[in-house]
């Protein structure tokens, strides 16, 4: 008998990054303290509606951790939190009066009136 050995295609990133996203992220690594891997996406318990966006420097990964490598570092997003962002899409603005991190979330069914935090 002749096995054949499966070959799965990966699977695909629980988010996608936009190309000013990308480009943040290697700003921010090459800012970054020595003793970091990384930046890490999670979604900490917090704010009106439960759940909010926080993104930080990482100086270890967990083996539950989803990996993204981008051009100008790696991208980690908090393997607890992957269920809630499954789809989402991570944005860069700025502006004359603000700049930060934007998501598209598809599993969010509610949101804050200051866009702090969400709901699933």
């Amino acid at each position: 008998m002749n096995k054949e050995t499966k070959v799965r295609a990966p699977r695909p990133a629980a988010i996608s990054l936009t190309d000013s996203a990308r480009d943040r992220i290697a700003d921010l690594m090459s800012r970054a303290p020595a003793d970091a891997i990384g930046v890490k996406l999670s979604t900490p318990r917090r704010g009106c509606s439960g759940l909010a966006y926080s993104v930080d420097y990482v100086t270890e990964a967990s083996a539950m951790d989803e990996k993204i490598e981008t051009p100008g570092g790696t991208f980690y997003v908090d393997g607890a939190s992957v269920l809630y962002l499954v789809g989402s899409v991570m944005d860069w603005r700025e502006d004359d009066f603000a700049a930060g991190f934007v998501f598209d979330n598809p599993n969010a069914k509610g949101a804050c009136g200051c866009g702090e935090s969400f709901t699933v």
